[in-house]
């Protein structure tokens, strides 16, 4: 006869028994101390414990048997305040089925009723379920590796003891999750964005757009009037246009479309085409995922980003410099191409290398550059292409490329620095095992494209160098300004500045988040979102 079941059983029979009005009553100090005995003993002696408790046991023992801790939910008004946390876990983007609120709700009505191991068991099931809930509130309900492959972050889990004690230190429950929830500025913005978009979800979302020709500004054409209606709810469009102009496309909904095109990533021409409708057609219900899995993400990034730090979203083709918790600068990049990806992970940048060699990866330099050398190596060596092998660097004109293919390739092709060289002027290290920087580019006009997912995994930046002084600064090496930049620059010369101080540098993918109240939203380039909100259903995808 197993001990969990036969006890949850009389638990349950007891509740039945149990008038409804009964509350839980304060407990006598006589009280305390005998359901504080019952759980020592019932830590260090019962095999059969439910197994919510025995998961959590080691930490539970910690903190009622050797820490001597204090009761945290018989007695103290916390319960029924869990519960309400419990069921109301969608305000942080979390699932309320997967918390036993009602299950609690039972336990909690037959405290009056049951005697004081019972009410141990009780006190026990509460402190498992409150954990639980607080490690997927702070660091998620998935290890990152398990979802994508490529998410390196660290794996991250909550200091069991530590939760529990600072609760039974904190004023209130409230209190606790409220500084438990990640403390990211980004985080609290996106929890209040869920609520509105839930609010307009359960208001019946938002009518759709028809397909059709493209529409330009100042055209007539009956789908304005489903245009702005759609506008309406979404981007402050008057939903009453003036009379005799229902169906013209004029200039005040024109500045709405292309705010809307610059909050989800498209081309901002005012053009409404395909791309621009079927964004606009994007139910709420898959913007509401979109903002949950944002919410899931900001979980697994470190608590402290640092008090500098450099953070690049893939999925948003953009860097930001942070200071003390306030963007001090954005500027577009380009990442790597769906089938090369740049990955997701936190590191730190070590130093700078201004007019640098291109040590081209030897899959790249067998791929791509092995062809290219059979055909013509004159014209790569006119690019700046060089081959290294033993230390001796050798013309490409003087081997028999023909000679070489996979498994049989010794040499280390580079380019050097100079005007076409593919790094550019500079680039940023943060040495890693996927051989992934930020750098320079000669390649600028990619910057100009709203999908700029084109390297082969690095990032490139759109403004390389005048990142260089604040990124010094930040690591703790004085006397550099933008003249001193361009004048190694100019210089020509290989040049390696190490910084005093490593700088927070997080390869981030966000599909959603608010930017000065703003919701943004952005396609899902790797399909990340997707393995995600799989994962969170309880499905799996192939890699």
């Amino acid at each position: 006869m197993l001990f969990a079941r036969t006890r949850l059983a009389a638990l349950a029979a007891a509740v039945v028994l149990a008038a409804p009005a009964l509350a839980q009553t304060d407990l006598s100090p006589q009280e305390d101390q005998a359901i504080r005995a019952e759980i020592v003993n019932l830590l260090a002696n019962e095999p059969d414990l439910p197994l919510p408790v025995r998961q959590r046991q080691e930490a539970l023992n910690a903190y009622y048997n050797e820490n001597d801790g204090a009761l945290l939910w018989l007695g103290t008004g916390r319960a029924p305040k869990l519960i309400a946390w419990l069921r109301s876990a969608a305000d942080d983007g979390l699932d309320p089925a997967n918390y036993p609120s009602d299950q609690l709700t039972k336990l909690n009505d037959a405290v009056p009723v049951t005697d004081d191991r019972g009410r141990a068991i009780i006190e026990l099931h509460f402190s498992a379920a409150f954990l639980e809930y607080a490690s997927d509130l702070q660091v998620g309900r998935f290890l990152p590796r398990k979802v994508d492959p490529d998410f390196f972050l660290q794996k991250r889990n909550i200091d069991q003891l530590a939760a529990l004690t600072g609760l039974a230190n904190a004023r209130n429950l409230d209190q606790f999750f409220e500084g438990w929830q990640p403390s990211a500025p980004e985080y609290a913005a996106l929890r209040a964005v869920l609520g509105d978009y839930r609010a307009l979800g359960r208001a019946g979302g938002w009518p759709t757009v028809p397909m059709g020709d493209t529409l330009k500004p100042g055209m007539r054409d009956q789908r304005v009037r489903a245009l702005r209606a759609r506008l309406a709810v979404t981007d402050g469009a008057s939903p009453q246009a003036p009379a005799g102009a229902e169906d013209l496309y004029d200039d005040q909904l024109v500045a709405i479309v292309k705010a809307f095109q610059a909050r989800h990533g498209l081309d901002v021409d005012g053009l409404v085409g395909r791309g621009t409708i079927v964004a606009l057609n994007v139910p709420v219900e898959a913007r509401i995922q979109e903002i949950i899995v944002a919410m899931e993400r900001w979980r697994w990034l470190p608590p402290d980003l640092g008090s500098q730090y450099l953070m690049v979203n893939i999925a948003g083709f953009e860097l930001t410099r942070v200071r003390d918790a306030k963007v001090e600068e954005k500027m577009a990049v380009v990442v790597g191409k769906p089938y090369a990806r740049t990955p997701v992970f936190s590191d730190a940048v070590k130093y700078l290398e201004f007019n640098p060699y291109w040590n081209v990866p030897t899959s790249i330099a067998i791929k791509e550059e092995l062809p290219k050398l059979r055909q013509n190596p004159a014209a790569r060596a006119r690019a700046g292409f060089e081959a290294v092998r033993g230390g001796k660097v050798y013309a490409l004109t003087s081997i028999n490329w023909n000679q070489y293919g996979p498994g049989n390739f010794p040499f280390q092709i580079r380019q050097r620095p100079g005007p076409n060289n593919a790094l550019g002027r500079v680039k940023y290290m943060f040495p890693n095992q996927f051989n992934v920087y930020l750098h320079d580019t000669p390649a600028k006009s990619l910057f100009s494209k709203a999908d700029r997912a084109f390297s082969h995994g690095c990032v490139r930046l759109s403004r390389p160098l005048e990142l260089a002084p604040p990124v010094l600064a930040a690591g703790d090496v004085s006397g550099w300004n933008e003249a001193r930049v361009d004048k190694v620059v100019a210089s020509g010369d290989r040049t390696v500045v190490n910084l005093n101080k490593p700088m927070p540098i997080h390869i981030t993918y966000f599909t959603a988040w608010v930017d000065q109240g703003v919701p943004n939203f952005r396609a899902d380039i790797y399909e990340q979102d997707a393995k995600l909100i799989a994962a969170l259903g309880g499905e799996q995808m192939a890699w």
